[in-house]
């Protein structure tokens, strides 16, 4: 490397005249060459001592900062999947549950009607013995109407077979006594 930093020293040295005539900018030029490179070393060692550590930072942290976001959304991601599932299990849960209560309110709905057809077994039974109850208080009614008719007709039959007129209350006893003693035949409807 010596070598060579002399060879471009010596062209340095070489009188302007000369380069000035060249003019050729392809055409290399030993002391432009060597205060280049000069300029340039000089300038890393600058950048380098000074600059390229902060570059350096500067990228190792956006490169920390990265990373960290990438773990960040994998952590995200996996609380998320986990919140997915989490949320899928309640649903199936309040599945199951509404199931459960569709089922329960079937059953309170089957058992309700039960119920109620028992209940209106029940109302429609009494309603049947209170129309047999009316029936049978009709029907002694009617009975106890037939017979005071059939007195009557009775103590005016007599009286006209008689001709006479006899006492109508000793009359009425009589004819009632003589009825009662009668026995009543029931006949049986189906």
């Amino acid at each position: 490397m010596t070598p060579f930093i002399f060879a471009l020293l010596q062209q340095a040295t070489v009188a302007p005249e000369e380069s000035a005539q060249s003019g050729d900018l392809l055409t290399p030029n030993g002391g432009l060459m060597f205060w280049t490179l000069l300029v340039f070393v000089v300038l890393f060692v600058i950048l380098g001592k000074l600059v390229f550590p902060k570059i350096t930072a500067a990228v190792e942290a956006r490169e920390k900062a990265l990373e960290e976001a990438i773990e960040a959304a994998k952590r995200d991601r996996e609380e998320a999947a986990r919140a997915l599932a989490e949320q899928l299990k309640q649903i199936e849960a309040a599945r199951v549950e509404a199931q459960k209560i569709i089922v329960e309110g079937r059953q309170v709905g089957e058992k309700l009607r039960a119920q109620m057809i028992e209940e209106t077994h029940q109302q429609q039974q009494q309603l049947l013995e209170r129309a047999r109850r009316e029936i049978e208080q009709e029907k002694e009614r009617a009975i106890a109407e037939l017979r005071r008719e059939a007195i009557e007709l009775a103590i005016a039959g007599a009286s006209k077979v008689i001709e006479k007129n006899l006492d109508d209350q000793a009359n009425r006893k009589i004819v009632e006594s003589f009825l009662a003693s009668i026995p009543v035949t029931e006949t049986k409807r189906g």
